[in-house]
């Protein structure tokens, strides 16, 4: 999931830098919605890692 986020983010910087706003801007939208919900899912797993008393890799 953090690689296509990186994928929308490289996309809206190259759409913006030839000044296609719209598509600049839905990417980086969709950059940032998948870049949350990377974090969301890494903090549910360290947290249930930390419950069940596994240590960290």
């Amino acid at each position: 999931m953090l690689r296509w986020s990186i994928t929308f983010l490289i996309l809206a910087l190259i759409a913006g830098l030839f000044g296609f706003s719209g598509i600049a801007g839905a990417s980086a939208h969709i950059a940032w919605i998948l870049f949350v919900v990377f974090l969301v899912l890494l903090v549910i797993s360290a947290v249930v890692g930390a419950v069940r008393g596994r240590p960290p890799v």
